[in-house]
């Protein structure tokens, strides 16, 4: 992903590793003139997989969409509470047949880009063509794959024609994918290179300082829409390392931090209750898969994944690595969306090394198993090492494995993985939208964003579309626990863990418990300064 599919295990984006380490800078506490300072571990670079880390066409990772989320406008935008898409750019929207297949909107009045120009129904509609024609290789267009035509037509009314019913697709829309560009600034046939970026969003990105490692963003004025900007100046700050970040939250220089939030660092802001910090906790559905490339000689044999599912230990796993900040997963989907199902544990239970070996023996297979384990550095040791570390172990004192871990750059992992260049590698997930099918169709559909050679006649042909042509999206709960089910027992990928999502702020900050949407998102807007206690 390259977001959402690819990101790096840390959950973070990249920065060129010739960056000068964060170096002053204004403090979040003084001489800021009003500004709230964001800490974060996420990042941002021109890379292979990343070419156009602001051009919506491209970008599908989480550091570029936390920007774009702020300063491009989409037609509907992810609601405070509850899942249900609301308008943004859109004055209304809604299906305009009863098989979910036409879907039209109608935009606000006087809407326009942060260049002065005029935003309409023809630019939403260049929009969308531009990301299927481009159709960037582990880009967001997938997305969008099944939208037939787009119609912009009078009224500032835009009408989109589908190729198959899809209840999700107002989902879709309210993604940074369906980002509103000026047709009259980006190019119809090719990508927006660099870090600029013209939307209507309400901020507009003033400066990306690479050497200072920040993105200072101010008020847009000509913003309409329903995401007004409670605080005028917004600076986004990058750090090397948790410790680092919350080094700089504890001493002021940041005003409140997003990602890196460390088991450690939460049982010491629990036990420090005087401290002029809080910390807001929410239940998160970033998630954790090894994916397998199933045409490969090994682990292309389906008993040599379904044995590998019976050695791993998720419990031991989370305990060890991701204390209090994970949860174990036995499913491609997790916990807390409708249409969830333990799958993996219902196949396969608890782990039991003599069971895999049985498995193993009874497909023939040779042991122990060669197999190789990817994931990318990022940073020095971190969570990644010690979780690839202890995979390692867990496969290999089990006898039935000769496991060894490779660890790759950073700057070419996503595209590597997209070339079937790994035998199994590591595959951070964060959803696009809270919904079933968010975590189903993206990988095991046509043209997934794996670009997996595994496919499923019946997840593909059947279960996807019957799903999408539910909208009341819980009696589409069976067909989702049907495709857990074959997923489990055919062990494409494997989900390993559900992170929970945390931020941390000095106690005159208000809105955070508003800063991240479902999708893990930062919403800027909702940030304002009030009164320390």
């Amino acid at each position: 992903m390259n977001r959402r599919t690819l990101t790096p295990l840390a959950l973070a984006g990249l920065l060129a590793s010739t960056l000068a380490a964060c170096s002053g800078g204004m403090s979040g506490k003084e001489g800021s003139g009003g500004t709230i300072v964001v800490g974060t571990t996420a990042r941002v670079a021109v890379t292979e997989d990343t070419p156009a880390p602001f051009d919506p066409a491209a970008s599908y990772d989480d550091s570029s969409w936390n920007i774009m989320r702020n300063t491009f406008q989409t037609l509907l935008r992810p609601p405070r509470t509850g899942t249900e898409p609301v308008t943004d750019a859109a004055e209304k929207c809604g299906f305009t047949d009863k098989r979910n297949e036409q879907y039209s909107c109608t935009l606000r009045d006087g809407l326009t880009f942060s260049n002065g120009n005029k935003l309409n129904a023809e630019d939403v509609e260049f929009s969308l063509e531009r990301l299927l024609l481009i159709d960037f290789k582990g880009g967001p267009a997938s997305l969008f794959s099944n939208v037939d035509e787009v119609e912009a037509e009078a009224g500032n009314k835009v009408v989109f024609h589908l190729k198959k019913p899809d209840a999700t697709f107002p989902y879709k829309l309210a993604t940074p994918a369906a980002s509103i560009v000026d047709s009259q600034t980006y190019p119809a046939d090719r990508l927006a290179k660099g870090f600029k970026g013209t939307g209507s969003g309400p901020y507009v990105l003033d400066d990306f300082d690479a050497k200072r490692r920040k993105v200072l963003l101010s008020g847009n004025p000509d913003y309409q829409g329903a995401s007004q900007a409670k605080s005028q100046k917004i600076e986004l700050r990058f750090f090397n390392s948790s410790k680092s970040l919350q080094k700089a939250l504890d001493s002021g220089d940041v005003d409140l931090m997003n990602g890196g939030v460390s088991s450690r660092y939460i049982e010491q802001l629990e036990k420090d209750r005087d401290d002029q910090i809080k910390l807001v906790e929410q239940p998160g559905q970033a998630v954790r898969y090894l994916v397998f490339d199933t045409e490969d000689e090994t682990v292309g044999q389906r008993a040599v994944r379904q044995a590998f599912a019976q050695v791993i230990d998720r419990k031991q796993l989370v305990s060890t690595v991701y204390p209090r900040t994970a949860e174990p997963l036995f499913s491609v989907v997790p916990g807390g969306l409708v249409g969830h199902t333990n799958s993996f544990f219902n196949e396969y239970g608890e782990p039991d090394e003599k069971a895999a070996k049985r498995t193993l023996r009874k497909a023939d297979v040779k042991t122990p198993v060669r197999l190789s384990l990817h994931y990318p550095q990022v940073g020095k040791g971190g969570s990644g090492a010690k979780e690839f570390a202890l995979l390692e172990k867990q496969l290999n004192g089990s006898g039935l494995f000769d496991a060894s871990v490779e660890i790759e750059p950073p700057t070419s992992y996503s595209t590597a993985s997209l070339r079937g260049e790994y035998q199994v590698y590591g595959f951070a997930w964060l959803p696009d939208f809270p919904d079933a099918d968010n975590f189903i169709a993206p990988f095991f559909a046509k043209d997934n964003v794996l670009n997996s050679p595994y496919s499923s006649k019946e997840i593909r042909e059947e279960l996807i579309p019957e799903t999408r042509r539910e909208p009341e999206r819980a009696d589409a709960s069976e067909n989702f626990a049907r495709a857990q089910d074959i997923v489990a027992d055919d062990v494409p990928v494997l989900p390993l863990w559900q992170g929970k999502q945390y931020v941390a702020a000095h106690d005159d900050i208000t809105g955070v418990e508003w800063a991240l949407n479902s999708s893990s998102l930062l919403q800027l807007w909702e940030l304002d300064r009030g009164v320390s206690s």
